[in-house]
């Protein structure tokens, strides 16, 4: 499950569409362009086909919502029927809450929200997510990957960290707990910067994470930090390939890409495009269909 809300008005509406995984991401951006409210669940137990609901003002936005599911339809090649049903609220967040127990991750991790209190002291580095604000919650086969990840190439202790494409912040905020250092966190949407810098100052990383908003590798914060000693990009398998050639340009020498956001059947696509760079795969790992990549450059050329 993810979540994004915002502030609201009184009379509100619940509009959903049933997905597979493939087509979550372009459908939970169509739903966001006009909703106040956005969240991501199980339609079956098979987890590979998920409801994409958002709440939104009744009557507002209905011009917009044809453009943007229209746009989904066309990148994804998926037509989704839309369902509408009157809403509260205060009915809609308690079911998000119920959806959004704490999450366990890896060997270090553990993703939890506000609504379940203050965590026990433990052995796990524990991020916490408000359940009202979270996408990315760490339950996503594409952020897990990434997170048993940065587990594996900890112990290079990388100094220059992006996270490009941040959404929750959730993955800068792990790298920034785990390795002590400051991180870059970088997003297309403006709310995601919002919505990250609020994460990190809730989890007491507010001065070790600088959300920026920005368009990729053009950004300018981002070309005055590199070279990039670690790099996250969990975004979608056609922009990874698209930046593949600037994440080799300003990866530093020695350097780790996570890629993550690809279904296991694209990584043979992602993979060449990064080879061609001079990129080399140290190791894929799997969560259900979705796969995270770490790649590295050489120490030479």
């Amino acid at each position: 499950m993810s979540v994004i809300t915002r502030r609201h008005a009184t009379a509100l509406e619940t509009i959903h569409v049933t997905v597979p995984d493939a087509a979550v991401e372009a459908y939970e951006n169509a739903l966001a362009a006009v909703c106040s409210t956005v969240g991501i669940f199980e339609a079956d137990d098979s987890q590979t086909v998920w409801r994409v609901e958002g709440v939104k003002d009744q009557g507002s936005g209905e011009a917009a919502l044809s453009a943007a599911l229209a746009l989904a339809e066309a990148a994804t090649g998926i037509a989704a029927a839309l369902e509408r049903a009157p809403t509260e609220a205060e009915g809609w967040l308690a079911r998000t809450y119920e959806s959004f127990p704490e999450q366990q991750v890896g060997r270090r991790f553990a993703i939890r929200g506000t609504h379940l209190g203050r965590a026990l002291p433990g052995p796990r580095i524990t991020l916490t997510l408000d359940a009202g604000i979270a996408f990315g919650s760490g339950e996503h086969g594409s952020t897990r990957g990434c997170l048993r990840a940065l587990e594996r190439v900890a112990h290079r202790q990388p100094r220059r960290i992006l996270d490009l494409g941040t959404g929750s912040g959730i993955l800068a905020m792990a790298a920034a707990r785990l390795l002590h250092r400051p991180v870059l966190a970088v997003d297309i949407e403006p709310w995601s910067v919002r919505v990250a810098a609020q994460n990190a100052r809730a989890n007491g990383l507010g001065r070790r994470l600088a959300c920026r908003h920005g368009n990729g590798w053009r950004t300018p914060a981002i070309r005055r930090g590199g070279p990039y000693d670690l790099v996250f990009a969990n975004i979608l398998a056609r922009p990874l390939c698209r930046m593949a050639r600037e994440l080799g340009q300003r990866l530093a020498p020695g350097g780790t890409a996570i890629l993550a956001g690809l279904l296991d059947g694209q990584v043979r696509t992602v993979l060449a495009a990064h080879r061609r760079q001079g990129l080399v795969l140290e190791r894929r790992l799997l969560e259900g269909d979705w796969a995270t990549l770490v790649l590295r450059r050489p120490d030479r050329p």
